[in-house]
């Protein structure tokens, strides 16, 4: 099949792109200029360059395909340099979807993200309002909405790397994060974490599957984990122990809101918002395409040994 990926070169979309050229598919990716080194050097696999915001190249992109697939998402804005998740999250996707449409490609499936239904907060907002574009297209569907990914990021950014380097190499203890005023539930909302390869099976299962069109299929690991747990299975992966104190959101939020514009602050106030509500799925799209997850343990994170 020929297939254009938008978002192909980021840490979910490599792990896709690589099932994809597995599975024997013919590919077309929308690379930044300048990036191209970051996606993959195999004859099966067209590079197009060109930005997210130009129409023409996404028509370059998506022309002569099979099927849309797009990746693009985004944990954190940066305004001072134009990245909003208005523009990613949203915009990006139904410019995407109108080059489809203007390219007669009729399959489109959507990297949508689990717990987003609250639409609280910009990113959520974003992700329903894009959700809502697709179904209303009159393209033939599939939308995936994976918790916290974990995996080797391969020079990237990911969810494990990320707090070890930020929490659990820091020598201040990890935080407990909690609503209220009582410690009591200190770290214990839960979250289900799930590998990267494991969602890029699903998207390929997906475009083998007809009962896949139309569908919306939450992605969550075997388990759910508390927040407590995935810092202890970080750290014992890492060869380390690590202290941990409750960290009560409601004085850590205020400084998270004056702070967050600044990007070396490791949280803004609606991440720190939608973390303590908890990540985990009310169905296992896995099990509806045929598939298993695998499990959140050291041994997964055997990548963060020696980092």
């Amino acid at each position: 099949m020929q297939i254009s990926v938008i978002g192909g070169t980021g840490f979910v979309g490599q792990a896709v792109v690589e099932r994809l050229l597995a599975d024997g598919h013919h590919l077309r990716l929308l690379v930044r200029p300048g990036s191209t080194a970051k996606a993959p050097q195999d004859p099966r696999c067209t590079l197009v360059e060109g930005q997210l915001e130009d129409p023409a190249s996404l028509n370059n992109c998506i022309k002569g395909t099979e099927a849309v697939i797009y990746l693009v998402g985004l944990l954190r804005e940066n305004r001072a340099a134009g990245i909003t998740f208005e523009l990613l999250q949203l915009q990006g996707v139904e410019r995407s979807i109108a080059a489809a449409q203007a390219c007669g490609v009729p399959r489109f499936l959507l990297m949508s993200a689990n717990g987003i239904d609250a639409g609280t907060t910009p990113y959520q907002r974003t992700k329903l309002q894009a959700e809502a574009a697709l179904k209303a297209s009159g393209l033939t569907w599939s939308i995936f909405r994976p918790s916290v990914i974990f995996g080797d990021p391969k020079g990237r950014m990911e969810f494990c790397s990320q707090l070890k380097a930020e929490l659990i190499d820091s020598p201040i203890p990890a935080p407990l994060f909690y609503q209220g005023l009582l410690p009591t539930q200190a770290g214990q909302f839960q979250l289900g974490p799930v590998r990267v390869e494991d969602v890029a099976a699903a998207f390929a299962t997906a475009l083998t599957r007809d009962d896949s069109q139309g569908q919306t299929y939450a992605l969550c690991g075997p388990e759910a984990v508390s927040w407590k747990e995935i810092l202890t299975t970080i750290a014992a992966a890492s060869g380390q122990k690590k202290t941990m104190l409750p960290a009560p959101v409601l004085f850590i939020a205020p400084v998270a809101a004056l702070l967050e514009r600044f990007q070396w602050f490791p949280v803004t106030r609606d991440q720190l918002s939608m973390l303590v509500a908890g990540n985990c799925c009310a169905t296992d799209g896995f099990a509806q395409l045929g598939l298993t997850a695998a499990p959140f343990n050291a041994a997964a994170l055997a990548y963060l040994h020696n980092r």
